[in-house]
């Protein structure tokens, strides 16, 4: 598992299941960078213009890839983002994919104020599956895991997880 350089980890999963939180803290405590792609895409334009019934943006997947290439190309980052099957396998030597039930991922959802339909959209991606199957379609299977996030200690639990494995990498 050793390399020369420091590793990337992606932390993926549906809206709600707890991405940003999970990734800023394994950031400080690992001492990663820590990249939030959707305020990347924002921040580089990678989008061809927003979609106002979802009220986010229509992602452009080969522009946001090529400015985050060189950025991550030496390690040592946390990604947090929503879709996974965008990139590169060679960039991640660990993806974790955060769950959360359905009942606890709803009320996150509609405190943010998320429409009906994003709501709706969110929580069947979330029943079906969708982030958990792309993950083990587009990387090894020995790098992805799923993780449950519903609860203050899964969140603490999912943290030293992931500074367990930094300390064995390293």
């Amino acid at each position: 598992m050793k390399s020369t350089k420091n590793p990337n980890v992606l932390i993926t999963g549906t809206p709600g299941t707890g991405k940003t939180t999970t990734a800023q803290i394994v950031a400080e405590r690992t001492g990663l960078s820590y990249i939030n792609v959707g305020e990347l895409v924002i921040e580089h334009n990678c989008h061809e213009g927003k979609d106002e019934e979802y009220d986010t943006y229509i992602l452009d997947d080969d522009k946001l890839i090529d400015v985050m290439d060189p950025m991550i190309s030496n390690g040592g980052y946390v990604i947090d983002f929503h879709s996974c099957e965008i990139f590169p396998e060679r960039w991640f030597e660990l993806v974790l994919v955060l769950r959360a039930d359905t009942t606890v991922l709803f009320d996150r959802l509609s405190s943010r104020g998320y429409s009906k339909t994003k709501l709706d959209e969110n929580m069947e991606a979330e029943i079906m599956q969708v982030v958990m199957d792309s993950a083990r379609e587009s990387y090894d299977e020995n790098i992805v895991h799923e993780l449950s996030s519903n609860t203050m200690d899964d969140l603490e639990s999912n943290v030293d997880r992931v500074v367990r494995w930094l300390d064995q990498w390293r």
